[in-house]
């Protein structure tokens, strides 16, 4: 076996720690180095630096198309929003550069593009930031280090579309098998649409119960993830928080004056990526029927 002199070789970003991806916005300036050990003194041909950043969807659907025959269709696309590139080391006139034991680092710095995308992990497609690093060695293999990164694009929730109150109606007749149990109506309104993670939802409701039975209304906010290739969308919606109301006896009506919902840890809402959308809903339901606001 040819011994490898490498000990070490990995991408290291500046405040960064070390069990987190650090995190950037669009503009901000990334800078770190590659550190590269070695235990013995190594010939080196370049140290290359890339730094990438995509948005990607895929998604397969099996159809049938008759009695006996069924097909698979693949759906995937691809948006690329970072592509950077350096050579932090090079050969000099043909030299082959000959670096001895011991530490090195190779500093590097760029700045992140304007309009990024929030990174995101979802069940059909993903965002992803990351630097990499390689190392070309005569007669060696290439030698890779990784390090992923996070961008947060932080949404101004003062704007006036984002500052206005938001309100609902709904009337719906209840029904049990083949039975009229009577009209459930629920009015709902919250004081603006935007909102961030940790603050708390003052929910406005009045729930008349004119049917026959008890109801237990809640309200639940909504994460809908879509996910847009070739035309066709996929779609994967999940409650991320909820609040359940006191039970409301037939033929009487409960008031919520403001009752809390808090918004857990999530993600800011992805709507500038033409491939991959995230947004929320907060309903306001009487199962199995709800309104939104």
């Amino acid at each position: 076996m040819i011994f490898d002199k490498v000990k070490k070789f990995q991408v290291v970003l500046d405040c960064s720690e070390e069990d987190a991806p650090p995190v950037f916005s669009s503009g901000d300036t990334v800078s770190g180095k590659v550190l590269l050990e070695l235990l013995g003194d190594a010939k080196v041909e370049s140290v290359k630096l890339h730094a990438g950043g995509y948005a990607k969807v895929h998604w397969t659907e099996s159809r049938s198309a008759g009695s006996s025959t069924a097909y698979t269709q693949n759906y995937s696309d691809e948006v690329e929003y970072m592509n950077l590139r350096e050579t932090l080391l090079q050969t000099d006139n043909g030299t082959i550069n000959v670096l001895p034991a011991g530490r090195h680092e190779f500093p590097f710095t760029f700045q992140l593009p304007e309009n990024l995308v929030t990174s995101f992990e979802g069940k059909h497609g993903c965002v992803r930031y990351w630097v990499k690093a390689k190392l070309h060695r005569p007669w060696s293999t290439v030698k890779k280090a990784k390090k992923e990164f996070t961008v947060i694009e932080p949404i101004d929730i003062n704007t006036p579309d984002l500052l206005a109150p938001q309100a609902g109606t709904k009337e719906k007749i209840a029904h049990a098998w083949y039975c009229n149990l009577g009209q459930v109506s629920v009015t709902a309104k919250i004081d603006r649409k935007g909102y961030t993670p940790g603050e708390v939802i003052p929910i406005f409701a009045e729930i008349d119960n004119c049917t026959s039975r008890t109801i237990t209304p809640k309200a639940a906010i909504i994460q809908s993830q879509t996910f847009i290739a070739r035309g066709t969308l996929k779609q994967k919606k999940s409650v991320v928080a909820t609040l359940n109301g006191d039970a409301v006896p037939a033929g009487k009506r409960e008031t919520w004056h403001g009752r809390a919902l808090k918004i857990p840890p999530l993600g800011p809402s992805i709507i500038q990526c033409r491939i991959i959308r995230v947004e929320y809903v907060l309903k306001v339901m009487f199962p199995p029927d709800c309104i939104t606001v």
